[in-house]
């Protein structure tokens, strides 16, 4: 197993990962995760950060190390493109549109979207959609773009994940609570407003900083491109 070198709490306080949210919003299971609140904010313990990112990225690594792979999810605005950069780096499936709920409680519904999207993908290329009026195309084009938006990412996906990582577990409740119907372990960054302990792996951190988000969904990245069998 190869192991990244993790960012220095000097980095981290850099990139924002302390900053919570508003003490008003605590969420009481994440107190052993917070440090001190100034100015009416809740700091995160990023000692905290590390111990749990490393325990976080060492299952991540024997996922990679079997071939497994971690579905990316986060739809929020700040996180969207991190997502996708990062699946697509480390050629893990992703999701950064609205949650389709089924997704894993009746999964082949969501093949079977894929297998459409690629359809409609063919026919536009081979030319089977110039047979059709212009009005019947835009339709094509406007099921095209829905379907990629929400099945896109996960086009590859032909089974349930092995893992899931989540940037917002409040923001994607569905997906998490799915995740652990189906027994998915959950990997997530958890800011100071939620349950830690509705996730297997919780990585205390700013879930809002495109910075915060950002350092830590690449180490999970970069942990799958160092672990994955060639």
């Amino acid at each position: 197993m190869k192991e990244l070198t993790l960012p220095s709490l000097e980095e981290l306080l850099k990139k924002g990962v302390h900053f919570g949210h508003k003490t008003n919003k605590r969420h009481p299971k994440m107190s052993p995760f917070i440090f001190t609140k100034r100015n009416g904010i809740h700091v995160i313990d990023l000692e905290q950060t590390v111990i749990q990112l490393k325990k976080a990225l060492t299952f991540v690594a024997k996922v990679a190390e079997k071939n497994g792979n971690i579905l990316f999810i986060g739809s929020k605005k700040q996180a969207k493109s991190i997502i996708k950069a990062s699946a697509d780096d480390s050629g893990m499936p992703y999701v950064i549109g609205r949650w389709l709920g089924g997704t894993f409680t009746n999964f082949y519904n969501i093949v079977r979207l894929t297998q459409k999207m690629e359809k409609l993908e063919k026919e536009k290329e081979d030319g089977t959609w110039d047979r059709y009026t212009k009005k019947e195309q835009v339709t094509f084009a406007k099921q095209l773009a829905k379907l990629e938006d929400t099945v896109g990412g996960m086009r590859k996906l032909k089974q349930l994940p092995s893992a899931v990582f989540v940037v917002d577990i409040k923001k994607e409740k569905t997906a998490v609570a799915e995740a652990n119907k189906m027994k998915v372990p959950v990997i997530a960054i958890t800011d100071t407003n939620v349950n830690p302990e509705l996730v297997q792996y919780a990585i205390p951190a700013n879930d809002d900083a495109v910075k915060s988000i950002e350092v830590i969904t690449n180490l999970i990245a970069e942990t799958i491109k160092a672990n994955r069998v060639q």
